[in-house]
């Protein structure tokens, strides 16, 4: 079950000619997943710093 058809080649050809047509196109997918990634990370991190903060709250007011 390999690769060795005609059209997978083509395929994958194409896909490669893609990626690598235009220069830095590739690292700056990578930069605007990385990006995207931190912005997530601090997010979830914001919604712990949150819920955390909210649950102090409500134990002092007890």
């Amino acid at each position: 079950m390999g690769i060795s058809g005609f059209w997978q080649w083509v395929v994958i050809g194409l896909i490669v000619l893609l990626l690598f047509s235009r220069p830095g196109k590739i690292s700056k997918l990578l930069g605007d997943l990385g990006v995207g990634l931190k912005s997530f990370r601090d997010g979830v991190k914001g919604d712990i710093e949150d819920s955390d903060e909210d649950d102090k709250d409500s134990k002092k007011d007890k």
